[in-house]
């Protein structure tokens, strides 16, 4: 059941329908009002609550045993604000919480998957152990002391970087394994470390880091005022925002025309948000920093530049100047596919709008020019005056304000430090680009990867050649998997230890608090008490961060760092966090400021208020904007010899996209979310479908460099010729996995098209758009959902 509320106004009183009257919500208006104290209450579940409003943590409604809890989903970035109705302990619904001042009510049809993840009898709840005759159920210090051994063991033989680890994206909507993936990075020693970041979003990070000085220092686009928007190569009516948190985003979009702004999506697909902008203009895959690039020329040309109060503050304005001077409309024209008289409409209505912002997601960042791309973006912010503007591109004021924590430490970023063994591609923060992860496990020499820690993640599926990367995961010597589904990759694995739910621990927001368009903040509790002998993510990874170092008396710690280990958990870490971040109360016990207990009476959340201006004082440690770093400078010579390829392009390219009940690969085991029509189809548009003789709905192979996948085609213009686009997240047709609902709908995988060589050349994340493909029917063929070819 799903009860989608109508949001009301976006500046509703951050304060709950009683006003702070009711005994469960006294601290909102203590906090608002700046008065008392507060101890902390019901910190853990309760099976029969007693509290005197229907808006509390936990509460009895007016149905005979039918309780009420409130909470963030954690499904995807926009957290919204769930009210989940319970009989003893059976979910009987997921509904919007209208309380919550930032989702005002909404959610989307993947809340279900609340209730269908919880109590999916294919989630993992034990260790489990392969053996020549399957998996066996192990115990828990089995488990992780043979993880630990192996580890040890192998890193004695072959040094610390034999052993890698890889986080998924997942890992981000948890707190506790975010926090705690530090300390098994720090036990492990090991220089090969991978994430989800290099798949989609490395180039934000690094255009952060070298233009305002601090990896998370991300500008978001200020939605909820802006007069012009532009989105460029992104979907968030699909994916609910992405690096954009915004729940109801729909609604948000609407909003920006019927207050009399104008909205444009420049996409090579008809998305749909696309169906909700002025207009939307078609542009081939991989040309976005040649279209930047020429709308920064039309502002020069026509001296339409105006960094105003930036300008004391910005360096390398006529170096962009220089740079783009060989980028014409006209020059990028063929390129784009987008018309030199349309370029440079796009270029005055953005200059001249009272304010403007751009918005540039997957599409961007997923291709060979991601980093120029994100550059490019908060160059043109910087050049008409829109960066740290109302209703332009802003900066969060989070409560755990991770920029201000890690302000002057390597967490604020750091770049090319080392280059990847095979390849040499550059390191990130420590991590290495995940398009290298297949060729460094197999290949052979010093330094190769023969041991691979998961958490949270199924590479197969979500990143570029998965049939390679799942043959390298055969060769390893070890592998253990942190994850509570035996899933495309976990299958590989020796040990696979499953973490609770997200409903049995609790819930913090560290990453989307800081990528909202809007300050809020949230803390859930939990909903279930833990079922016995199960563990949290953060137990699991701490503790083989500790069976490592007792099997290594190189690594152990003196006392007081293992006391501090033990008494400093995640929560605890959170509570410092909130109590002496920018809104917390610090030492005083009489502040009115935040702190832990104080949130967790508040089940609907705070709203903080808009983005405020924020530059130069959030700025990095030189305190001014760097308009021109020269890993982007040196890169545009790249960029130019797109130029001449216009008329070479190949036949087909294929691109990506998202659907609103879909998670990348991890909520494809819900009936409710996987049923109705087909999803997992290419669409193409019918020029080419009747150039190559393919009828719709006909059976089609799709062959790249990387592999080949068979899938039904679907014949639409809402593709421009040329392209053709598949889904991602699907292809759950290998043997040995535990999803029986995903098995029943197993798609065709993207990623066995992908190709691993294919990068952005700056940052090295994976350059999945554009990538070149042929597809020709197969002759006898019955439509089906798609497989490896």
């Amino acid at each position: 059941m799903i009860d989608l509320v109508v949001p009301g106004d976006r500046d509703r009183a951050s304060l709950p329908d009683c006003g702070g009257a009711c005994h469960a919500h006294r601290p909102a208006r203590m906090i608002a009002q700046g008065t008392g104290r507060l101890n902390l209450r019901n910190r853990r579940p309760v099976k029969t609550p007693e509290v005197d409003c229907a808006r509390a943590p936990l509460t009895m409604s007016a149905e005979t045993d039918v309780r009420k809890h409130y909470r963030t989903c954690h499904l995807c970035e926009a957290i919204c604000g769930v009210e989940i109705r319970l009989r003893g302990s059976e979910i009987l619904s997921v509904r919007g919480d209208p309380n919550d001042p930032f989702s005002r009510g909404h959610i989307c049809p993947k809340a279900v998957g609340l209730k269908d993840v919880h109590e999916d009898p294919d989630r993992l709840r034990h260790p489990l152990k392969r053996t020549p005759n399957g998996w066996r159920r192990i115990g828990w210090d089995e488990a992780i002391d043979e993880v630990a051994e192996r580890i040890v063991a192998i890193q004695a033989a072959h040094g610390h970087d034999a052993v890698a680890t890889y986080l998924g994206n997942p890992t981000v909507h948890s707190y506790s394994a975010l926090l705690s993936s530090v300390v098994l990075s720090r036990a492990l020693r090991s220089r090969n470390r991978y994430s989800a970041t290099s798949v989609d979003q490395l180039p934000h990070h690094l255009a952060a880091l070298l233009m305002f000085g601090h990896q998370f220092l991300l500008p978001i686009p200020d939605i909820d005022r802006t007069d012009y928007l532009m989105v460029l190569g992104a979907n968030p009516v699909a994916s609910n925002g992405s690096l954009m948190t915004a729940p109801d985003v729909a609604h948000r979009l609407k909003a920006v025309r019927a207050r009399g702004g104008h909205m444009v999506v420049v996409d090579p697909r008809r998305s749909e948000t696309a169906s909700l902008a002025d207009r939307h203009l078609f542009i081939r895959p991989g040309s976005d920093a040649l279209l930047l690039f020429a709308m920064i020329h039309v502002l020069f040309a026509e001296k339409m530049v105006a960094p105003g109060r930036l300008l004391p503050f910005v360096d390398g304005i006529e170096t962009i100047e220089r740079l783009a001077a060989r980028f014409a409309p006209e020059a990028v024209a063929d390129a784009t596919g987008i018309p030199a008289d349309e370029i440079r409409t796009l270029a005055r209505e953005f200059a001249s709008a009272r304010s403007a912002v751009c918005h540039g997601r997957i599409g961007t960042s997923t291709q060979s020019f991601g980093s120029l791309c994100q550059w490019l973006i908060q160059v043109l912010h910087v050049l008409t005056g829109n960066l740290d503007r109302a209703g332009g591109a802003m900066f969060t004021a989070p409560a755990f304000d991770l920029v201000a924590r890690t302000r002057g430490t390597s967490q604020a970023g750091h770049y090319n430090r080392r280059r990847t063994r095979v390849r040499g591609l550059p390191e990130f923060s420590g991590e290495f680009p995940v398009a290298a992860l297949a060729e460094e496990m197999d290949t052979p020499g010093p330094g190769q990867i023969r041991a691979l820690i998961t958490s949270a993640g199924n590479p197969v599926l979500s990143t570029p050649n998965g049939t390679r990367l799942e043959k390298a995961l055969g060769g390893l010597e070890f592998m253990a998997s942190v994850d509570f589904y035996l899933n495309e990759t976990t299958r590989h694995a020796n040990i696979i230890l499953p973490p609770t739910f997200a409903l049995e621990r609790d819930h913090y927001d560290l990453v989307f608090h800081l990528l909202a368009i809007r300050n809020t903040v949230k803390y859930s509790l939990p909903l279930y008490e833990p079922a016995p002998d199960t563990r949290h993510d953060w137990q699991i990874l701490q503790g083989i961060s500790a069976r490592i170092a007792a099997h290594d008396p190189k690594r152990r710690a003196g006392l007081v760092d293992r006391l501090r280990a033990r008494w400093l958990t995640p929560e605890r870490v959170l509570a410092l966090g909130l109590r002496f971040g920018p809104r917390g109360a610090g030492w005083n016990p009489l502040a009115k400021g935040l702190t832990l207990s104080k949130l967790a009476n508040l089940p609907h959340g705070l709203d903080l208020g808009p983005l405020q201006p924020c530059l130069p004082g959030r700025l990095g440690p030189n305190a001014r904007i760097s308009l021109a770093p020269v890993p982007f400078v040196a890169d545009v010579e790249r960029l130019a010899g797109e130029l001449s390829k216009a008329t070479t392009l190949p036949a087909l390219r294929l691109i990506g996209r998202r659907d609103l009940r879909s998670n990348n690969s991890w909520m494809h085991n819900s009936q409710r979310l996987v049923k109705g029509p087909r999803r997992c189809t290419l669409l193409m548009h019918p020029t080419d479908a009747a150039r190559l003789g393919i009828d719709d709905s006909a059976r089609v192979s799709v062959r790249s460099r990387a592999g080949a996948i068979a899938v039904d085609a679907e014949l639409s213009d809402e593709v421009m010729p040329g392209v053709v686009c598949l889904p991602h997240g699907w292809g759950h047709d290998r043997p040995g996995t535990r999803l029986s609902v995903a098995n029943a709908h197993p798609g065709a995988s993207i990623n066995d098209l992908t190709d691993e060589l294919a990068v952005d050349a700056v940052s090295g994340n994976a350059a999945f758009s554009g990538v070149p493909v042929t597809v020709e029917a197969i002759a006898n063929s019955r439509r089906g959902d798609g497989q490896r070819a």
